[in-house]
C-alpha cells in the first residue's frame, strides 16, 4: 500500500483503553459504520446509535445527558445559543395561524423574533404582565399553541407565578416553555412545577467563562422529544464538541461559582438597597422585589444577576458617567462569567413604566465582594454629591 494511502488510514494505532477524568473531545462529521445494513440518517442517536456528526458526537450527547441528569429531564438538545433554543421552542409548537404568550419582561431577542421572523411566519405573539398570575386564562384563546415564562424577567427581574400558569394552560393545548437560564437550571425546578420545556443559554453559568455560546432545550417527556427532534434536525442546529467540552469542564465548578455569587450578590444588593441614591433594588431575593413571595416559595436560591433603578430627578447622563467610570464593574451584556458587569438600559420599555435611563444591572462575577462595594462606593458618591 502506497504511503500516501496510509497516511490517510482512520485505524487507530495507538491502545484504547486510556480512562480520564476528562471527557474526551471527538470531532467528526462521518459516522462509519461497520456495514451497509447499518447505514442510517437518525437523529435520535442515543437509542440508534451514531449517524452523522451533524446531531452530536460523544463529547454533545455527554453534555446533553449531563444537563438532562440535573433537569430531570426526558432528554436535553445542544444547540448553537440560548436565541437559537428560543427558534427551536418556537418553531417546535407553532405553526402559521398559531398564537403565542410572552412576557413583557422577557430577554430582548425572545420579542424581536415575535415581531420578526415569527409575524413573518403568521404566527401571532401577544405580550402579557410577567406578574399576571391566574388571570393568563383570559389570553389563552383556542390556537394558543405556546406560553413563555421567564422568570426571574430579563433586567427588571419579575418572578412568575409559573405553578398558577402551568394550571391555566392544563387541558387547553398550550405547551408551557420556561427560560431557565437565571437559576443555571438548578434552583428552580422546572419540571416539578408542571413546565413541559426548560431552555437555557449554556453560555451563561454553565460555561461560566465568557468564552462560548451554546444554548439547551430539555424536554419533560416522549411527546415532547418526538415534537421537538425534527425540528431539531430540519434546522441544522450543529454545535461545536469543543465548546462542549468547555461547558463539560464549566459545570465541575458550577456549584462552587453559584454558591459565591450568590453570597456576593446578596450582600451588594443588600448595601445597595441602603444608599440614598438608589430608589429600588430589584433582587428577587429581597422583598419588595416584584415576585419575591413567588421566589420565596418556588426556588431554592438567587444567582448573581440582578438590578437596581436610580432615584428620580439624577439625570441619566449621570448614570452613565457613573458606568462608564466604574474599575471593577466591566461594561458588557451577557453575564454568568467570572468578571462583574454593569449596563444601563436607557430606553427599556415596559407597559405603564419609565426608567429614565435610570435602570442599571449588574452581573456579579468572583471579585473579592467589599472590592465590588467599594467601587460602586466610589461612583454613587459622586451622584450624590453633585445631583441630591
Amino acid at each position: 500500500m502506497d504511503w500516501r494511502t496510509r497516511l490517510l488510514s482512520p485505524a487507530n494505532r495507538s491502545r484504547r483503553d486510556y480512562q480520564s477524568l476528562a471527557t474526551p473531545v471527538y470531532r467528526g462529521s462521518t459516522v462509519l459504520f461497520d456495514n451497509q445494513s447499518q447505514v442510517n440518517d437518525s437523529w435520535q442517536q442515543t437509542e440508534n446509535g451514531y449517524s452523522y456528526g451533524l446531531y452530536g458526537t460523544p463529547t454533545t450527547l455527554e453534555l446533553a445527558s449531563r444537563i438532562a441528569e440535573f433537569e430531570d429531564a426526558r432528554h436535553t438538545f445542544i444547540v448553537p445559543g440560548g436565541q437559537a433554543a428560543i427558534a427551536l421552542v418556537y418553531l417546535a409548537y407553532c405553526k402559521a395561524g398559531s398564537h403565542a404568550l410572552v412576557p413583557h419582561s422577557a430577554y430582548g431577542p425572545n420579542k424581536e423574533m415575535a415581531e420578526g421572523l415569527l409575524r413573518g411566519l403568521g404566527i401571532e405573539v401577544q405580550a402579557y404582565d410577567p406578574l399576571i398570575g391566574e388571570d393568563i386564562a383570559a389570553l389563552i384563546r383556542h390556537n394558543t399553541a405556546l406560553i413563555w415564562c421567564e422568570s426571574p424577567g430579563s433586567v427588571t427581574m419579575e418572578v412568575q407565578d409559573v405553578p398558577t400558569i402551568v394550571n391555566a394552560a392544563r387541558n387547553t393545548g398550550a405547551a408551557v416553555a420556561i427560560d431557565n437560564t437565571w437559576s443555571a437550571g438548578v434552583m428552580f425546578d422546572a419540571f416539578a412545577h408542571g413546565v413541559d420545556v426548560s431552555m437555557q443559554a449554556l453560555t451563561k453559568y454553565v460555561g461560566g467563562h465568557s468564552d462560548l455560546l451554546l444554548g439547551s432545550v430539555s424536554v419533560r417527556d416522549d411527546q415532547a422529544y418526538a415534537k421537538f427532534g425534527p425540528v431539531y434536525r430540519q434546522l441544522g442546529l450543529a454545535v461545536s464538541p469543543d465548546d462542549c467540552s468547555l461547558a463539560l469542564r464549566g459545570l465541575q465548578t458550577m456549584a462552587i461559582r453559584l454558591d459565591h455569587v450568590e453570597r456576593s450578590a446578596l450582600k451588594i444588593a443588600q448595601w445597595l438597597s441602603q444608599q440614598q441614591t438608589i430608589e429600588t433594588v430589584l433582587h428577587p431575593a429581597l422583598p419588595g422585589s416584584p415576585g419575591h413571595d413567588n421566589w420565596r416559595r418556588d426556588f431554592t436560591g438567587s444567582s448573581g444577576v440582578f438590578s437596581f433603578i436610580v432615584k428620580t430627578g439624577i439625570p441619566p447622563h449621570a448614570v452613565e458617567k457613573f458606568i462608564n467610570e466604574l474599575s471593577l464593574f466591566k461594561i458588557g451584556l451577557s453575564w454568568g462569567g467570572v468578571n462583574s458587569l454593569a449596563v444601563v438600559y436607557p430606553d427599556l420599555e415596559r407597559p405603564g413604566k419609565d426608567y429614565g435611563g435610570r435602570l442599571v444591572r449588574l452581573n456579579i462575577g468572583l471579585e473579592t465582594t467589599d472590592d465590588l462595594i467599594s467601587d460602586l462606593h466610589t461612583g454613587l458618591q459622586e451622584i450624590q454629591e453633585t445631583h441630591l
